[in-house]
């Protein structure tokens, strides 16, 4: 059964940990803090809402997929746009101290501080990269809230893997190196699966639509995102079933329109990635404990 992470949203504006804070906030008619800054760095993993973030003077509309990085000292607010719509986001605080720390360790887990500090706090990932960010979000939530041997030493090595994450995947936008053709290729194929889910999407079939060797295209997907084409289907279709889950749609006939083959297949990929059978995940996060949240 999938524990309950989210917590009701309190408007302090200051640390209480000397090192880090995280939460994962699930609100209707969210009540907006006025502008403001901080002595630490916030970051906002955008997961519902309708929402326009104010930051450093401007004012930048979020989507599902957005991360925005808040340097100490830049004045933001998030600014609710249809109150009707539910708000869900992760938000996690870091103290300088605690980044200097991790930098003096291993600065390249602190590149999207660095690249923060030089005025681009927006960015926006695909549905794969963000639930990536996503489930090391959510382990780190349950790490924190659990009472396991190591849990120090779990958390912190958790709160590390996340920022190199983030970093990697930040470098990749802004390194020239990375606009490759291999890339294109990629996205390009990434594009045309989000469009047939429900289809037959096999290696061959790719292959044949974009006119390139099989073999190519496994280690394009295995380069880019260190899974196979099954595997990253397979997570793109279960992560579309979620919110079709959340919509209403029936479970009888949902698995039907994602391309899975038979309830039973899709009932044990969903487990294995998820930890709970599809009704579980109905009846106990029909919103956001698992499809997605200052």
């Amino acid at each position: 059964m999938a524990r309950q992470r989210s917590v009701q949203f309190n408007s302090r504006q200051y640390m209480l940990s000397k090192d880090y804070e995280i939460y994962y906030y699930s609100d209707l008619h969210f009540q907006s803090v006025g502008s403001h800054s901080h002595d630490y760095y916030e970051f906002y993993f955008f997961v519902e809402g309708a929402v326009t973030m104010e930051l450093g003077g401007k004012r930048c509309p979020l989507a599902v997929g957005d991360v925005v990085i808040v340097p100490p000292g830049v004045p933001h607010r998030a600014v609710l746009t249809d109150s009707a719509v539910p708000y869900r986001r992760f938000v996690l605080w870091l103290s300088r101290e605690y980044a200097e720390a991790l930098a003096a360790q291993a600065k390249d887990s602190v590149f999207c501080l660095r690249r923060a500090e030089t005025g681009r706090y927006h960015w926006h990932f695909d549905v794969l990269s963000f639930n990536s960010l996503r489930a090391s979000l959510f382990d780190l939530l349950d790490e924190l809230h659990a009472e396991r041997f190591g849990k120090e030493a779990q958390v912190d090595l958790n709160l590390r893997q996340l920022l190199l994450r983030l970093s990697r995947l930040i470098h990749e936008q802004t390194d020239k190196r990375s606009h490759t053709e291999s890339v294109s290729k990629y996205e390009a194929i990434t594009a045309f699966i989000d469009a047939h889910l429900e289809e037959d999407l096999s290696l061959d079939r790719l292959a044949r639509e974009f006119f390139l060797s099989k073999y190519y295209i496994a280690h394009l997907f295995q380069d880019s995102v260190g899974l196979s084409v099954h595997q990253s289907l397979i997570k793109k279709r279960l992560a579309a079933c979620c919110g079709a889950i959340q919509s209403g749609a029936k479970l009888s006939e949902l698995y039907l329109s994602y391309g899975f083959r038979d309830y039973s297949s899709f009932y044990r990929a969903f487990r294995k990635e998820y930890g709970m059978s599809p009704s579980e995940y109905r009846d106990t996060a029909p919103h956001a404990e698992l499809a997605g949240s200052s």
